[in-house]
Formats: C-alpha cells, structure tokens, sequence
C-alpha cells in the first residue's frame, strides 16, 4: 500500500513541475517582465534555467530515477526564487500578504522535496528500480 501512495504523490508532485517549468517557456515573456520588475539579473537566462530544474526535478520524480538530481533542481530552483520573487519583506504592504503567502508555499515545497530523500531506493515502480508490490 504505501508503495502506492509514494508514487501516487510522486506523480502528483511530477505533474506540478513539470507543468511549473513547461510554463516558464509557455508564458516566457510575460515572466521574464516580472522577473526584470522584480529585480532579477539576466532574466531571460534565469527563467529559462528555472524552467529546465523544474523540468529536469519532474522528470526525476516522475520516473523515480536520480532523485538526488530531481531534489537538487528542485533547490536551486525554490532557494533564489523564493528569496529574489517573493520577498514579502521588501514590498508595498497590499502585496505582502500574497508575496508571504507564495514564499511559505516554497518553504513547504522545499521541506517535501527534501523527504523525497528519505524514500528507499530504488523508488517503488521506478524505472530501472523495483517494480511494485
């Protein structure tokens, strides 16, 4: 049973990378106006390589292959997003609440990326790894 549960959360977690980092590509002028607002140096590059950890995090997990890797994406990727995008401390107090509210969300993000470490390896129904039951 808990087999199941970690890929089921595996998958879920997976689907939200990769359509985060999809997105950074989708809507990549649109975010990299907000990164350059936001202060951001190069921000063509750094939505660009945010995009790719979060596709490369997702891919990792989803698949259940190199989760060391998928977990170090997914850090480079919340640590200077979550400092340098919502740093709540530093703008207008209408936009506190909202900037707060994203940079607990990553804190969260971040703890459970980080638990990802503790599933046995190989992951249940990994590909190359064991395969369930």
């Amino acid at each position: 049973m808990m087999k199941i549960v970690v890929l089921i959360g595996r998958i879920i977690v997976g689907i939200f990378y990769f359509y985060s980092g999809l997105n950074h590509f989708i809507k990549f002028s649109d975010m990299t106006e907000y990164a350059k607002f936001k202060g951001v140096p190069l921000p063509e590059l750094g939505i660009a390589i945010s995009g790719l950890l979060l596709i490369v995090a997702a891919l990792t997990f989803l698949f259940g292959i190199f989760p060391e890797v998928g977990v170090a994406a997914a850090l480079l990727f919340f640590i200077p997003v979550t400092i340098m995008m919502h740093n709540f401390w530093a703008v207008a107090q209408e936009q506190q609440m909202a900037e707060m509210v994203n940079f607990m969300k990553n804190l969260a993000l971040m703890g459970s990326t980080l638990m990802f470490l503790g599933i046995e390896k190989p992951w249940p129904f990994s590909f190359g790894g064991q395969k369930g039951g």
